[in-house]
């Protein structure tokens, strides 16, 4: 069956009638993440898909509680588990959600290739990524990386930390071999030793990490995007007060966490199947969410050290793509209302 045309389309020209009647007659399945729906909503019932993530606290804490399904009575919510950055922009490119959460610089990538969506929230500062080996290896530094194999995500935060922490060592991706896993199959194949390295992502990261006594080479934080939750422009124009509840929601469970830190430690445990510890690890040792979370120059900032990786990679269609893309990425406005601070107008 043909994917039927976006809930924001169909409330522009007035056949949102039509569409839900071929939306009855289809047979709810996956979606690219795994994640099953959960059905059809009654006709005349507004909806809203969004994500959910391991690498998102708020959104799991947000989840756990129902506080978008208290706040929109009238809305069925769908949460659809996104596996990482890359996923998550899948799906917010295939109108599968309308807020994704995904790193800064997969939210620029996706803009730059032609996906037409904004970053509206920060809800982290994450030090979710860094370079992992196995307790035994005789790999301490990364100029031994030179011809080894490294396991890593395309498209991702991870991904991008790797060329950056090869470039510190006057190398590049076609000075080692890059095997593009998924997150938790890098960490697999890593304890396996099938590859040489990963580029790690929490909570699989503190997983290997504390478990199997994997050990970090190299860590830094300026080389970790920010956590964005991004949503497509035709839905924000759409629906601007279901974006709005979304966001202020966001920071409900961003001052709830810092309020009830053992709670949201269980919620990951929970959610991730992890141990109790390996969530610790990541919430409290490896994640900020004391920040500012109106998208704009700090997270521009370290967006701009990136560009020039996505044009050299070829990962982009030009610079000038690239740059554009950065300057119209943000959408501050609604995280501004979120956390009352004077907005410029929309």
């Amino acid at each position: 069956m043909n994917r039927p045309p976006s809930r924001s389309l169909l409330l522009r020209t007035g056949v949102l009638a039509a569409a839900l009647a071929l939306l009855a007659g289809c047979v709810s399945g996956e979606s690219s993440t795994g994640a099953v729906a959960t059905g059809t909503a009654p006709s005349g019932t507004a909806e809203l898909h969004l994500d959910y993530a391991y690498y998102n606290p708020e959104s799991l804490v947000i989840k756990d509680q129902g506080w978008l399904e208290q706040a929109l009575p009238g809305t069925k919510v769908t949460w659809v588990l996104s596996n990482g950055s890359n996923k998550a922009n899948e799906n917010l490119r295939a109108g599968a959600v309308d807020l994704a959460s995904t790193a800064g610089t997969p939210a620029l990538l996706a803009r730059a290739n032609g996906s037409p969506q904004k970053v509206v929230d920060v809800f982290s500062q994450p030090e979710w990524s860094a370079i992992v080996v196995t307790a035994t290896s005789a790999v301490t530094d990364v100029s031994q990386l030179r011809g080894k194999k490294i396991a890593a995500t395309q498209g991702t935060d991870p991904y991008f930390f790797l060329l950056q922490t090869l470039a510190t060592a006057g190398l590049t991706a076609s000075d080692v071999e890059i095997v593009n896993l998924q997150h938790s199959d890098g960490k697999t194949a890593l304890e396996r030793g099938d590859v040489d390295a990963w580029a790690g992502l929490d909570p699989f990261m503190a997983q290997t990490e504390l478990q199997a006594g994997s050990k970090l080479i190299y860590r830094n934080l300026a080389f970790n995007s920010f956590g964005v939750l991004n949503a497509n422009e035709s839905f924000l124009a759409a629906q601007p007060a279901t974006a709005q509840t979304v966001v202020d929601t966001y920071e409900r469970a961003r001052t709830w966490i810092a309020q009830n830190p053992d709670r949201t430690v269980d919620i990951l445990s929970a959610a991730a199947q992890i141990a109790p510890q390996v969530a610790r690890q990541q919430l409290q040792t490896r994640t900020t969410l004391d920040i500012d979370p109106v998208p704009g120059d700090t997270q521009k900032t370290v967006l701009t050290h990136i560009l020039p990786l996505l044009v050299q990679g070829g990962l982009v269609r030009s610079a000038s793509d690239a740059t554009t893309a950065l300057d119209t990425l943000f959408d501050p406005t609604f995280a501004q209302k979120a956390a009352g601070t004077p907005s410029t107008g929309r």
